[in-house]
């Protein structure tokens, strides 16, 4: 494939699966420090996520990539063992017995307490939200695949070796927190209450720090808090670095400047280098990041996170399968994969009852959705394929050879750049 259009595209949909991110990233963070320090006026919220915005942005300016995976690991063994604890207290709370939980949880779940352990519940009552949730199921299993902060972490071992025992742990870790997760949601059922939850700042996303206050008081909740807090810088550096990055060596080096350009830095007055791109890139996306997270500080940040998951899931992983399995896979097919996928995703957001038309969009004022479903993932992703697949056989480019040489460095890692620091 040919280089520069290809990289072109992929910067271009790791900036847009990165300010979605961001989204639900910049908005949890307004939540959670809200909560914390007791400020629940709309003006107070918004001003909050643009002080933790301009926390980011000085934060990614001053640490990069290597501070930038400091703070992941160690955010990463402290959420484990915060999630762990509290899955413990609250299991101890019911002398060790999951059904008790359940059944607290029921007794405190209002009208839809009973409905709680109800099989399909979660799928709703039409076809429609049966359909939604089909949507969403699809968007979270794709799309990890193709998130580009993810993707990204690769390079930072020297070995295909180490990236795979890297991805065996970290499946196995997020598996077991997962389950926590269960468990720590129905216990906010229980010790909580839905009622209680609905009244505090950010309402379901502050489920787990009033169950932290419940359960520890204070200092529990500070505990939580400060790990939920690093977590979210944790992210939010990872993505502003990823989009940033991506920009700065794949559009202004090699499209723009077509690989005339400093690679190592020099001053930072020194317009020429990928180093002041990428700072100039990470500015800018951090304030389009809170901009966002104003306007979504009310949206469910689990649903932002997946919408983030169905443009990765529509943008790049198509063009990921296809590279490593398909031999007649080339320039056209990429660049209508990418750009296609993500155009049809953005549109059927927006035109979607997640930004209006419904009493959680983000925009009520206004109705003009078309679209009946919250997440496009069940239409952008099979558009994204069939958009492959069809830029692919109308072009006549071939190039076997690259293909081949690609799939031996997939599979072994034979010729693949070592690790660097940043």
């Amino acid at each position: 494939m040919r280089q520069r259009p290809v990289r072109a595209a992929a910067a271009t949909s790791t900036l847009a699966v990165s300010l979605f991110y961001l989204l639900a990233q910049m908005a949890g963070a307004g939540v959670l420090i809200a909560l914390l320090l007791g400020v629940s006026s709309s003006a107070g919220q918004n001003l909050v996520i643009a002080i933790v915005g301009a926390i980011m942005i000085v934060y990614v300016l001053v640490g990069g990539m290597k501070g930038t995976a400091w703070v992941q690991i160690v955010k990463a063994v402290l959420l484990i063992a915060a999630a762990a604890a509290m899955t413990v207290w609250v299991l101890g709370r019911y002398d060790f017995n999951l059904s008790n939980v359940l059944a607290d949880a029921v007794n405190h779940g209002g009208k839809t307490g009973a409905k709680l352990l109800e099989p399909g519940f979660k799928y709703g009552k039409t076809g429609t939200s049966k359909i939604d949730f089909l949507s969403l199921a699809l968007a979270l299993v794709l799309g990890t695949a193709g998130l580009p902060h993810v993707l990204m972490r690769f390079y930072t071992v020297p070995t295909a070796k180490d990236a795979r025992r890297s991805v065996v742990w970290a499946i196995g870790l997020i598996g077991v927190f997962y389950l926590f997760t269960l468990v720590l949601g129905y216990g906010a059922g229980a010790l909580v209450g839905p009622e209680r939850i609905a009244k505090a700042p950010g309402k379901e996303n502050a489920a787990a720090p009033l169950l932290a206050l419940e359960l520890g008081g204070p200092i529990l909740l500070g505990f939580v808090a400060a790990v939920a807090i690093a977590t979210i810088l944790a992210v939010v550096a990872g993505l502003t670095i990823t989009a940033s990055a991506s920009f700065a060596h794949d559009v202004y080096a090699n499209v723009i400047k077509r690989g005339k350009v400093r690679e190592d830095g020099g001053r930072l007055d020194n317009r020429d280098s990928e180093v002041w791109v990428a700072r100039i890139t990470a500015v800018v996306i951090g304030a389009l990041a809170s901009v966002g997270g104003i306007l979504a500080k009310n949206q469910n940040v689990a649903f932002l996170v997946a919408l983030a998951f169905a443009v990765a899931a529509s943008a790049n992983l198509p063009t990921i399968l296809y590279s490593l399995f398909w031999r007649r896979f080339n320039t056209a097919g990429a660049l209508w994969s990418i750009y296609g996928g993500l155009a049809v995703t953005i549109v059927l957001i927006v035109f979607s009852p997640a930004v209006s038309g419904s009493p959680s969009a983000m925009i009520k004022s206004h109705d003009f959705h078309v679209f009946p479903l919250s997440n496009p993932g069940l239409v952008s992703i099979p558009v994204s394929f069939a958009l492959g697949w069809l830029g692919t056989v109308l072009s006549k480019e071939r190039d076997g050879i690259k293909y081949a040489e690609m799939q031996v460095r997939s599979l072994t890692g034979t010729g693949a750049e070592k690790a660097v620091q940043h």
